[in-house]
């Protein structure tokens, strides 16, 4: 079992900046924390941001050039740092874990979940 905790939500204005934190604890074999979700009420979970155990990072459009994942040297702490925030940024975050060596945006391709940290950007 592997169980992971967010940190690093809050209100900003846009253009503002937030940078996520999750920690995972527990383990199973080649699992780690490799995405970063966001879900807002009434709508589906979207993939935000992914990294392949080769470092290598995936995100979605309306994202690029302004976030960006990373992993510790451990691999059990992931972060996300998000710059530039607008207010259709505005969801709950969620970190999943996956064993998977080359994860994709979707959720299908993760395991274990965290509980979230919302992130709210006013205008």
């Amino acid at each position: 079992q592997v169980q992971l905790v967010e940190s690093g939500g809050g209100s900003v204005q846009t253009g503002g900046s937030l940078r996520l934190s999750c920690v995972a604890s527990g383990y199973t074999t080649n699992t780690y924390p490799k995405g970063w979700f966001r879900q807002v009420p009434g709508k589906e979970r979207e993939g935000v941001a992914v990294v392949s155990s080769a470092g290598v990072a995936t995100y979605t459009e309306t994202v690029k050039g302004r976030f960006t994942i990373s992993q510790d040297s451990e691999k059990n702490t992931l972060y996300l740092q998000m710059n530039k925030l607008e207010p259709e940024d505005t969801a709950m975050y969620y970190c999943a874990a996956t064993p998977k060596w080359w994860p994709s945006l979707s959720e299908a391709d993760f395991t274990y979940w965290g509980q979230g940290t919302q992130v709210t950007v006013s205008s």
